[in-house]
């Protein structure tokens, strides 16, 4: 079992509900195996500028049900500089921190491999709403961050029902158009619009005025913000007038915006992040380093940090000359059925809400 002084925790980038399970279990974890705990306060700009103090249980009771981070966050281009590291790991050496596990999304964990290389083993814990990073199947923040969206489509709903009114619903998924799509799902929505899928506009318009000539008052069409703009209009905006436009239905717009990246966390994120912490922890102990602790089959696994990015990469459609180069012939294969499965998941629920919607 490797030998640590300190380990450091940090959160970075965007914030999702179940970072602060995440910090309690990894704080907790590391105490019960004689560690001592340093909490790293905005992030790898708070590594650079040493904002950072010694953890306690104390400082860990009670977080993990509240939302956001208790360590706060922030974003550090200066980090990915040679002066921004030397500063971090001078931060490191005068608070004897020897390992860092990390919290946030991709750009989270080119900080964490970085860290790695310099001579700080670190881990990453994937941490964000839109559950958009593909080497995992679930990512802390986007169960609760569904959650609270349907409570707000289910409140449009009564409201649209009392007033027969249409509500196009914009909800955030910068590239991923996962919560409009399992959000689309389970409210019952007529609509589903999000990148990853073709939108038949024209197909769309007509069930929603087949529902309203068969009678149904309350109509509801999701959008991903990630759908691509129509001239000066975000595509959410530009479909609600088109729908009142050529229908004649009465139609609103609303942007649930960042309000779904707060509140409690549910009990799966809170369930996913606790697991996470703690295998965290237990990696770091076992020697090892440069990974992101995933969901695979349901189980928690190890995924080494380069390949979570490329194999990300591969699905996005941004891979560079020479990304697969580095890999053999089985994890490329592997690379693609996870790309595969994953696509092949996205086709199934969109087909699935377009068969039982009208």
């Amino acid at each position: 079992m490797a030998k640590f002084r300190k380990i450091g925790i940090l959160t970075s980038g965007g914030d999702a509900p179940g970072m602060n399970a995440a910090v309690r279990a990894v704080a907790r974890e590391a105490m019960h195996e004689g560690v001592q705990v340093v909490g790293i306060r905005e992030g790898y700009q708070g590594l650079i500028e040493g904002n950072v103090f010694d953890m306690t249980t104390h400082d860990v009771s009670g977080i993990i049900t509240h939302g956001g981070t208790v360590l706060y966050s922030s974003r550090s281009p200066m980090f990915m500089t040679d002066e921004g590291m030397k500063m971090a790991l001078k931060t490191c050496e005068e608070h004897d921190i020897d390992a860092i596990v990390a919290l946030g999304g991709d750009g989270t964990f080119r900080g964490a491999t970085k860290l790695t290389h310099n001579g700080i083993p670190s881990i990453g814990i994937p941490c964000t709403i839109d559950n958009d990073i593909t080497a995992t199947e679930h990512t802390i923040g986007f169960d609760t961050a569904m959650n609270t969206v349907l409570s707000m489509v289910d409140a449009l709903r009564e409201t649209c029902e009392s007033h027969k009114r249409c509500n196009v619903i914009e909800v955030m998924g910068r590239d991923c158009g996962l919560i409009a799509l399992h959000t689309g799902l389970t409210t019952g929505a007529l609509a589903i619009a999000i990148p990853e899928m073709p939108f038949d506009e024209d197909f769309a318009i007509g069930k929603l005025a087949s529902a309203r000539a068969q009678g149904k008052r309350g109509l509801i069409a999701l959008a991903s913000e990630g759908m691509k703009p129509v001239g000066d209009h975000k595509y959410s905006e530009y479909f609600a007038e088109q729908i009142e436009k050529r229908t004649g239905i009465e139609t609103k717009f609303a942007r649930c915006g960042h309000i779904i990246r707060g509140g409690a966390p549910t009990l799966r994120d809170r369930l996913i992040a606790t697991a996470m912490g703690y295998a965290a922890v237990q990696e770091l102990l076992a020697g090892k380093s440069n990974e992101v602790m995933c969901i695979i089959d349901g189980k928690i696994a190890p995924v080494e940090i380069n390949y979570a990015l490329i194999l990300d990469r591969m699905y996005k459609g941004r891979l560079e000359d020479g990304d697969l180069d580095q890999f053999t012939q089985e994890q490329l294969a592997s690379m693609k059925e996870t790309c595969r499965i994953r696509r092949r998941e996205i086709e199934y629920l969109y087909q699935m809400a377009n068969s039982i919607s009208f």
